[in-house]
């Protein structure tokens, strides 16, 4: 499966669990009904994953925690906020590339149409990834709006 396909499978199930809670619940909430729901169709789901950090050869545990990590491929950083703050899209970031992962969506439940609350943002960016399948895969970029 490529990374192109988990998205899709994470935002159809991030749209499933909108429709069903819609929107001001808590992201534990929110998280956890995800995680559920990934992992019940077959997906590998980490929630709060450890985020190291390697500071002159030495790995330190600061307590940095991604909300969901799929299938050691794509992390999910789930928000519960009116508008997004420009910090959390360097924290995604810092996170992608701390665990050295390409692809991260971040959704916030936080809106009425869930399809306004997602935003996907790559790593190192490439127009033609090569996916652990051993299959290429288009790696597409959104930019993120401020």
């Amino acid at each position: 499966m490529t990374r192109l396909d988990i998205t899709s499978q994470i935002i159809g199930a991030a749209i499933r669990v909108h429709r069903k809670l819609g929107p001001g619940l808590l992201e534990s909430a929110y998280e956890a009904c995800l995680a559920y729901e990934l992992a019940k169709s077959g997906l590998q789901v980490y929630r709060q994953k450890a985020v190291p950090v390697v500071y002159e050869n030495v790995k330190l545990d600061c307590s940095f925690r991604a909300d969901l990590v799929v299938d050691n491929r794509v992390v999910v950083e789930i928000k519960c906020k009116e508008t997004p703050h420009p910090v959390d899209q360097a924290q995604l970031l810092s996170h992608l590339r701390l665990l050295d992962l390409q692809v991260r969506l971040w959704i916030n439940f936080h809106v009425v149409l869930l399809k306004d609350g997602i935003k996907r943002m790559v790593n190192n960016y490439r127009e033609l990834s090569d996916d652990r399948d051993g299959q290429a895969c288009p790696v597409i970029s959104m930019k993120a709006s401020s």
